[in-house]
């Protein structure tokens, strides 16, 4: 009986050095996430985490954001209501890393991390927002505005051929939003 009793403990001793010693050739979510540029993180998610990487005027820009499929729903004014913060993806906030101040709308947006909000409209533009709190697990739900760094006013435009998965791609003239039939462009330089 001592003997069996010596045999477990060690064999739970060893287990648990074992499971506290990480695989080192197992990647981090980090090091996956920064050798994807504008590709799907593998998740159990409907609205997978995606990760967009490019630059403007020469300066780095990451985008992170959840991107919802249409799946036959109508968005815009029902699932993405008018006049009311949408986070712009699905899931956590949308945000953007940047490299590099930038100038945005005529104004400046110093480097660092800020999510990314928008308000649609049913006509007309609708209101881009900057806030400096990126890291929002519940996305629009914890929106304060008091946090907004640069709201912009962006003119969308609906294309004829619909896109099933939201992106947001950096490319000419800054930041584009697709989903659906949109197309909102943010320019950035």
């Amino acid at each position: 009986m001592k003997t069996f009793q010596t045999i477990l403990n060690i064999g739970l001793v060893s287990g648990l050095l074992f499971s506290c010693n990480p695989n080192p050739t197992e990647s981090t979510e980090s090091e996956m996430m920064d050798d994807q540029t504008a590709e799907m993180k593998a998740d159990d998610r409907p609205s997978p985490v995606v990760i967009a990487k490019g630059k403007i005027s020469e300066k780095d820009i990451k985008v992170h954001y959840g991107s919802p499929a249409v799946k036959g729903r109508a968005l815009w004014g029902d699932l993405v209501p008018y006049n009311i913060v949408w986070r712009t993806g699905a899931n956590e906030a949308t945000f953007v890393d940047l490299s590099a101040d930038f100038i945005v709308d005529g104004r400046s947006l110093p480097a660092g991390k800020y999510s990314i909000f928008t308000i649609p409209k049913e006509s007309g533009p609708w209101i881009v927002i900057f806030n400096s709190e990126w890291d929002l697990e519940h996305g629009h739900f914890q929106y304060d505005e008091k946090n907004d760094v640069l709201r912009m006013e962006v003119t969308p435009t609906f294309t004829e051929n619909s896109e099933e998965r939201l992106s947001v791609k950096v490319e000419n003239p800054g930041i584009v939003i697709r989903w659906e039939k949109l197309k909102l462009p943010i320019s950035m330089n």
